[in-house]
């Protein structure tokens, strides 16, 4: 937000701190010609209008962006944010044909029920009936891709495999999606199966207005019975600013009515549906609450009822990495008994697995199916999950100081050259101030500090940053912005990648203050706040 003025001002302050005329040994001027030039590139681009837009949008990259050249000079910021949008939409069609977007799904039924629905005497003669028998009696694989064909058009294969207790099937699908405008896309649908004949369908999405959407789907099954068609509609509406309501109607071989209500926020999910069809008719509640922690951890819980019988689920989901999410559900229900469903997300592939654990309501299979996942995660956390995120971290952070040593190098040079060209106009700033009894900083570090006992281990990496910022001081006063203090002159990252704060010791009017900043928090000092009191 600096105006042209402010930005002229901090030019010629720094032309004047690092003039290669002011500096008559030889190694001193080499390094100040060099940061001169540095200063003057960078008032280049934010003298300019233009330029500076770029830059305040985007950084460096948006001034490495190639086209800007044609682009007519006299626009306004928003007018040169949608020409390196369209800039980049050109380049990402180049590369339209290089990508996917791959989604799959395993999912694994496991039957337990010979855990707790048991019956010894039956087993006593059979070889090895001391063990309960668990079976895997069902499962299921899908896998589609997205092919993009123009920018409008896109082709998506899908395929799936599914088998129990012995016998399965499966089909291929290819779907053609056109996105006609900005309000809607339509799509056709080919498939064939072994369970199933040929299958033709037809999807229409459309808004409405800009609160209301329409999706339409049509399909024609072929088999051995004939021609089966079907037709599914939902309509749905913005409530409010987290509120969807929806009206779906399906005819066909499971003809139903569906209405739903779902509302969703920053800390919670919250889910209402009533469905009344043949064969199923029902009513449903769930409620999920999101907590605002690193791990992203979510509680869940859901009532169903309906003429299949009572349902209550409940459960959780935790993220245990960057890309992999791990949840478990409990499903309690009349007739269908006790079972235990364990979800992993990762990335764009989901694994599933159901565990069914008896088909009875036994208080027991309640308890270990609740307990059992909650003591195995915690262990695998604690053992497993949590050293591998940190030696993950560590390789990261590894890689990352090797990719920018020499970078990093070089700004430690350059700082090191700014901090020795820097004296002359510190002593005198520090001169001014003693006279005023104005504001001198005593001793400033920046970098990563330890002091949690628990990271007693870890290094403490601060570099001394008193001259620098003692240079910045003007008029008894020292302001900062927001925004990484690695960047100021006679500054660099003694720590890439890892948390940094800025300890200021500086005396005001004879009182000794103290303040510590983090990176990218904004700083103005003196503060009362700051003081230090003499008792302490």
């Amino acid at each position: 937000q600096a105006s042209q003025e402010e930005l002229k001002a901090a030019y010629r302050r720094l032309c004047m701190l690092y003039h290669p005329d002011k500096h008559r040994d030889p190694e001193l001027k080499t390094q100040a010609e060099r940061l001169f030039n540095l200063v003057h590139q960078a008032y280049e681009v934010l003298s300019d209008p233009q330029t500076r837009a770029i830059y305040d949008i985007y950084g460096r990259r948006g001034l490495e962006m190639e086209g800007w050249e044609v682009v007519e000079r006299k626009r306004t910021a928003a007018e040169i944010r949608e020409e390196f949008e369209r800039l980049q939409r050109e380049r990402e069609e180049r590369r339209l044909q290089q990508r996917t977007n791959p989604k799959g799904t395993i999912s694994v039924g496991i039957d337990a029920t010979d855990l707790f629905d048991r019956y010894d005497e039956e087993y006593e003669d059979v070889p090895g009936s001391s063990f309960p028998q668990i079976e895997i009696n069902k499962m299921h694989i899908s896998q589609s891709i997205e092919a993009p064909l123009t920018s409008t058009d896109t082709a998506i294969l899908s395929g799936n495999l599914s088998t129990q207790n012995g016998n399965g099937g499966g089909s291929i699908n290819l779907a053609l999606r056109r996105v006609t405008s900005a309000k809607g896309w339509g799509e056709l649908e080919f498939g064939a199966g072994d369970l199933h004949g040929p299958l033709f369908g037809l999807k229409i999405f459309r808004n409405l207005t800009p609160r209301c959407f329409i999706t339409t789907n049509c399909a024609l099954q072929f088999s051995s019975r004939g021609v089966r068609p079907g037709l599914t509609t939902v309509l749905a509406r913005n409530l409010d600013k987290n509120t969807m309501g929806y009206l779906q109607w399906r005819w066909g071989i499971q003809s139903a009515m569906n209405t739903s209500i779902v509302r969703d926020t920053k800390t919670s999910h919250f889910t209402v549906a009533m469905q009344l069809g043949i064969p199923h008719s029902f009513m449903m509640v769930s409620y999920q609450h999101k907590f605002q922690d690193e791990d992203q951890t979510r509680v869940k819980g859901s009532l169903k009822v309906g003429f299949f019988g009572t349902i209550v689920e409940y459960g959780a989901e935790r993220k245990i990495s960057r890309h992999s999410v791990l949840g478990a559900t409990v499903s309690v229900g009349v007739p269908q008994g006790v079972s235990l469903k364990i979800k992993l997300n990762r990335a764009s592939q989901t694994y599933f697995f159901p565990v069914h654990l008896t088909d009875q309501l036994l208080p027991s299979a309640v308890f270990y199916a609740t307990v059992g996942p909650l003591v195995i995660y915690f262990a695998m956390h604690r053992l497993v999950i949590k050293p591998y995120l940190r030696a993950q971290k560590e390789r990261e952070l590894e890689k990352q100081r090797e990719n920018t040593a020499s970078d990093i190098l070089q700004k430690k040079q350059e700082a090191e050259a700014a901090v020795r060209l820097m004296q002359e106009s510190v002593r005198r700033i520090i001169e001014a101030e003693e006279a005023r009894m104005g504001l001198i900083v005593v001793n400033a570090w920046y970098g990563k500090f330890v002091n949690d006992n628990s990271r007693k281990n870890e290094k403490v990496k601060v570099i001394d940053v008193t001259v620098p910022l003692q240079c910045l001081v003007k008029d008894s006063k020292l302001i900062l912005t927001e925004a990484s203090k690695a960047g100021l002159p006679g500054f660099y990252d003694p720590c890439v990648g890892e948390e940094k704060s800025l300890k200021v010791l500086y005396q005001f009017r004879g009182v000794l203050h103290q303040v510590m900043s983090a990176d990218n928090e904004a700083l103005r000092i003196p503060k009362q706040s700051h003081r230090i009191d003499a008792d302490g």
